[in-house]
């Protein structure tokens, strides 16, 4: 679907009231409502994808009528907001990065409207959510395998843009190196685009020219330098093994799931409840917001020491008794 909305029946709203949040009220809902995505990108690009496909997940246990819109720019995403709270959504899940004033303008011109905002900044008023990526802690899993299973002690690293969102998962992914690994050394390029396969591409490339022999695909097209250097390569956001044709190429990835966050948001709407939080602990292991990825062909090609270590720790990290420290200043290459 394109940035024009689908105009289907609207939600009805229940007599009933809650107290007031915040600075606002929100009337229980009796029926089905309608809950809007709103995508920066193809549904396809795997960070919306993963929206896309949690809101569909909730949409298919009934009680929410689900549309949405991708590809809508920056310059356009405020109209399309505005036009969807006119729309009679009760929920607006999206992406406010760059734009997150504008974005808080609106939540308060809708108060009764709930959004669930991807957003770098607090939580704000009595119906702005925001989240973000934080899958820092399979992250930190995934290093202490590939500092188990590098030969040269050289791992590469390369991403979009160094803002926190990325730099986090690259410090912990470096960090889980060190911890069994002392000898690591860190190669990092970021491309300056979200979606730039080629680039990403001759990115590594280099990377793999000057020594390393383990990658992290933060960026689509690392996967594809990795396969053709014969080296291993670990994913990001979604299973890169089989969804990336990184067979015998990708050993793990840090997996993101949105389902908990989505479902927590659409529970809180639905009862009245809806206030404005931030999400960040629905991203993470605990909740079920992240995890490791199967090892598919690699289960017998990882060290068994290294897979020990892995089981320990994020049994660990679901009890809360370890924690990946959340670093986002970017990340330097030490050689």
């Amino acid at each position: 679907m394109s940035s024009k909305i689908s105009r289907r029946s609207f939600t009805k709203l229940s007599a009933a009231c809650v107290g007031v949040l915040g600075f606002g009220m929100f009337p229980a809902l009796a029926n089905n409502f309608k809950v809007a995505g709103i995508y920066t990108q193809p549904i396809q690009q795997k960070w919306d994808a993963r929206l896309h496909q949690a809101l569909l997940a909730a949409e298919s246990k009934g009680g929410i009528e689900y549309v949405f819109s991708e590809k809508v720019a920056n310059t356009d995403y405020i109209r399309v907001l505005r036009e969807y709270c006119e729309s009679g959504v009760k929920l607006i899940v999206g992406e406010a990065f760059g734009i997150s004033k504008e974005a808080r303008k609106v939540a308060d011109e809708y108060p009764e409207v709930s959004f669930l905002m991807g957003d770098p900044f607090e939580a704000h008023g009595s119906n702005f959510s925001v989240f973000d990526n934080y899958i820092h802690e399979p992250c930190y899993l995934m290093g202490i395998i590939a500092g188990s299973m590098t030969k040269t002690n050289k791992l590469g690293m390369v991403g979009g843009y160094p803002i926190g969102e990325v730099n986090r998962l690259f410090h912990a992914f470096i960090n889980g190196a060190k911890s069994v690994n002392s000898k690591i050394e860190v190669k990092v390029t970021f491309i300056g685009s979200w979606y730039d396969p080629p680039k990403a591409k001759e990115a590594a490339f280099a990377q793999i020219e000057s020594g390393v022999d383990i990658l992290y695909a933060e960026r689509a097209g690392v996967v594809d330098a990795a396969r053709d250097k014969g080296i291993l390569a670990f994913g990001n956001v979604n299973d890169m093994n089989k969804e990336e044709n990184g067979k015998d190429v990708v050993v793990t990835s840090a997996l993101w799931h949105m389902e908990s966050a989505v479902a927590h948001a659409i529970s809180r709407v639905k009862a009245g409840t809806f206030s404005a939080e931030n999400y960040r602990d629905w991203t993470m292991m605990p909740k079920g917001g992240a995890s490791l990825a199967p090892y598919h062909e690699f289960e017998n090609r990882i060290p068994a020491k290294a897979k020990a270590t892995v089981e320990k720790l994020t049994a660990q990290i679901l009890t809360g008794s370890f924690t990946v420290d959340i670093i986002d200043t970017e990340p330097k290459s030490s050689f």
